[in-house]
């Protein structure tokens, strides 16, 4: 099964909603049908039929989602613009980030950074573990690749790595509606879901690369 990288996201407006890269039920049972269902179909469009309405008429009706993230970051005028535009790339990013295949671990010069940068794959894992759990309220943790340095960070939200010119790799969504139909509050069992059966090094490896 090929899992469809990052560069399959429709970056010209109007935007539409992309297709999943696996079906809604290939991330069983560690992730439900009927939530990547709600998530997907629900929260995921909204923000897509959001965007495409606020842009409208504006100096951003023919801008790439990434120059809408980046012009509008920070801007208390267009908050709005920003928070529906960050979450449709940070949506799809997370649908990527995950593999119903099974974890396939990060191997040459990748895991190289990895173990320069955290001492060991195990502990670039637990460390990720730990500030996904951490995390107060709504929000994503992400490995990004800063300069030529590797980081873990949390961004509340809809913030965005691509808004501090970091480079993603990967990133596990822990707003609620991501797991709270399977997991209700246990949020500690949904991120070891992730870590442990769905995290998809590969494509980290190639954002890593830069394809």
């Amino acid at each position: 099964m090929e899992i469809k990288g990052l560069r399959q996201i429709r970056s010209s407006s109007p935007f539409e909603l992309p297709p999943l890269p696996y079906a809604k039920a290939a991330l069983e049972p560690y992730i439900s049908e009927k939530t990547i269902s709600f998530h997907y179909e629900k929260h995921h469009q909204k923000y897509v039929t959001t965007a495409n309405e606020l842009i409208k008429g504006t100096q951003f009706e023919k801008a790439s989602l990434e120059q809408i993230i980046k012009a509008t970051a920070g801007n208390a005028e267009f908050v709005k613009l920003f928070n529906n535009a960050a979450q449709i790339w940070n949506h799809w990013f997370y649908w990527n980030s995950l593999d119903p295949r099974g974890i396939k671990k990060p191997q040459g010069e990748f895991l190289d950074a990895i173990n320069s940068t955290f001492g060991s794959f195990d502990q670039c894992v637990k460390t990720f573990s730990n500030e996904a759990i951490a995390l107060f309220g709504s929000g994503y943790v992400w490995l990004v690749k800063d300069g030529a340095k590797l980081k873990i960070t949390k961004s509340t939200n809809a913030n965005t790595p691509l808004a501090q010119n970091q480079t993603p790799l990967l990133t596990i969504d822990v707003w609620e509606h991501a797991y709270y139909l399977d997991y209700q509050n246990r949020r500690p069992d949904y991120v070891a879901a992730f870590l442990d059966n769905l995290i998809n090094w590969e494509f980290a490896e190639a954002n890593f690369r830069g394809y």
